[in-house]
């Protein structure tokens, strides 16, 4: 389609974007993504601790098995966590983006035979919607005409341990390496570790909660493009790792298999700060329409 100044608009319908949510749904639960079980057994090979070992060997024969027979790889499976960069030169036709999208959600759940975990009217009755929707969804406007997609479902257990807090400016790296540390080891086994660290640095209070939950679906092993950010991470995952929390809160030498921090710039007076974690059944999948 063109518009009348000559610009070239990609459609896309909202029926091929329902089924290719459905299909994420169902593929996100059975088949962990491939940086995650390289981490998983980079963590089972450098683990010393016997228990601990055990602990990661097991957790990868259910990676298998999910796979093999499309067996949940968590009976959590999730709040359904969609993340989606959208073109400018995009428009969606034949319905609305949320609407397509949470019919997705419904029909993945549905037909998959995952579980429903999301409840209405959460501080009352808390009624069980019966197909996992709505979906929690996050756009971004992005150039061009790309349409990417990202499903994360993700658990309760490590979505619970999440944490926010605005400190002084002058805490600086050593505010946020307290907080980070502080909130893990709080957190025990309830995230289910190893895990990936997700941390938000600036914006304002919510921002800092997004920029948290994007950088947990940066593949494990992939550092900041940004120099002082990236060091920082390596810094800060051999602290979270020598807390000693270990698979499944065992002890050991992997608590976490990455600490992914993303940044945005923030005022003058504020250093927001956000931890989010995702379990070792860092489950996510991504498609381009």
């Amino acid at each position: 389609m063109t518009t009348d100044t000559g610009t070239r608009v990609r459609e896309i319908n909202a029926d091929d974007i329902s089924r290719v949510v459905s299909e994420l749904c169902q593929t996100a639960a059975h088949v962990l993504p491939d940086d995650v079980v390289a981490g998983l057994r980079k963590a089972e090979k450098s683990e010393k601790s016997p228990l601990a070992k055990q602990v990661l060997i097991e957790i990868l024969e259910n990676v298998d098995i999910s796979k093999r027979d499309l067996i949940p790889l968590c009976q959590d499976t999730g709040t359904t966590v969609v993340l989606v960069d959208v073109g400018q030169d995009v428009h969606i036709v034949g319905g609305s983006l949320r609407d397509a999208i949470n019919a997705g959600v419904g029909k993945g759940y549905t037909d998959g035979y995952l579980r429903a975990s999301m409840v209405a009217h959460p501080f009352s009755t808390r009624v069980n919607t019966k197909n996992n929707t709505p979906a929690v969804i996050h756009t971004e406007i992005v150039p061009g005409d790309v349409f990417k997609i990202t499903v994360v479902p993700k658990g309760g257990g490590c979505e619970n341990m999440s944490k926010f807090t605005i400190m002084l400016p002058l805490r600086g790296k050593e505010g946020i390496t307290e907080f980070v540390l502080n909130t893990i080891e709080e957190s025990g086994g309830n995230p289910c570790p190893p895990l990936v660290v997700g941390v938000g640095v600036g914006g304002s209070s919510e921002y800092a909660m997004y920029l948290a939950k994007r950088a947990i679906v940066r593949p494990v092993g992939v550092a900041s493009d940004d120099p002082e950010t990236a060091e920082f991470e390596r810094e800060l995952l051999e602290k979270v790792n020598a807390l000693g929390v270990g698979p499944q809160a065992v002890g050991g030498l992997n608590t976490a298999m990455a600490v992914n921090i993303e940044t945005y710039p923030t005022h003058i007076t504020s250093l927001p700060v956000a931890v989010n974690l995702q379990c070792h059944s860092a489950r996510s999948k991504t498609a381009e329409l």
